[in-house]
């Protein structure tokens, strides 16, 4: 458990073009520890989740008003370089989306890239490094040649958690990262996340409840593009103090 706040999101509006998508969200997210945000399909998570490594800035007409803020730095200020933000600010999508390269240059692309090995060997430790904590290294070990498309769905997302921390990153976003999974590979990357929230702050959009009591410490409840509450995971489920997330949460609504 922390009490640092990495994340401090401040007053946070997203429009795509005349549309409205959030409205005046406010939050912060504690340093080393698993925030889920749930709520209905549409009901802004998945945007709000991509304002934090701006990921929204790539879609057209978007655009995002408010303050984010990761460890007290605005990231939104008009000197912040949006790649290098991406490197502190990993991403993990819905979709396993493996590169058609393999298992060793997935895992290699980013640190390639920044610039964090200076020689062969300092880059095989961190792609070795990467797979072990991705809890993939044992299965994998003797096929680091091979083609990361011929992994299983869920050795797949295992790579792509490998990869996105190849690059050091401090907070890991997933979207969704175990919708596409078998009930084994989605415990597999559950035990995994717990794993990773002592060195990474992580923050999951799920639509299964079960997903964020099992896994998170707190949760945000978002509804219509509003933050409707956000608390203790242990509190949203059993003692939520808005009727909405109530409703959601045993059902009433969807």
């Amino acid at each position: 458990m922390s009490d640092k706040i990495k994340i401090q999101v401040e007053d946070v509006n997203v429009f795509y073009g005349d549309i409205q998508a959030l409205f005046d969200v406010t939050l912060d997210i504690k340093s080393k520890e698993i925030t889920s945000l749930i709520g209905p399909s549409g009901c802004g998570k998945s945007t709000f989740l991509r304002c934090m490594n701006r990921m929204n800035d790539v879609i057209d007409g978007c655009r995002v008003e408010g303050k984010i803020t990761i460890d007290g730095e605005n990231i939104y200020d008009a000197d912040k370089d949006p790649v290098l933000l991406r490197a502190r600010v990993g991403m993990v999508f819905q979709k396993p989306n493996p590169f058609p390269k393999t298992i060793f240059e997935n895992v290699a692309y980013g640190p390639k890239i920044h610039g964090l090995a200076s020689n062969t060997s300092e880059l095989r430790e961190i792609v070795e490094n990467s797979l072990e904590q991705a809890g993939l290294m044992d299965e994998v070990k003797d096929r680091l040649n091979d083609s990361a498309t011929d992994l299983s769905g869920g050795q797949q997302q295992r790579i792509c958690i490998a990869r996105a921390i190849a690059v050091n990153p401090e907070i890991i976003l997933m979207d969704e990262p175990c919708s596409a999974l078998d009930p084994i590979a989605t415990a597999r990357v559950e035990e995994l996340m717990g794993n990773l929230s002592n060195n990474y702050t992580i923050v999951i959009v799920t639509h299964s409840m079960q997903q964020a009591a099992r896994v998170s410490t707190n949760t945000a409840f978002f509804h219509l593009g509003h933050l409707v509450e956000f608390n203790a995971t242990k509190q949203i489920f059993t003692n939520p103090s808005d009727k909405r997330t109530e409703d959601y949460i045993t059902g009433k609504v969807g």
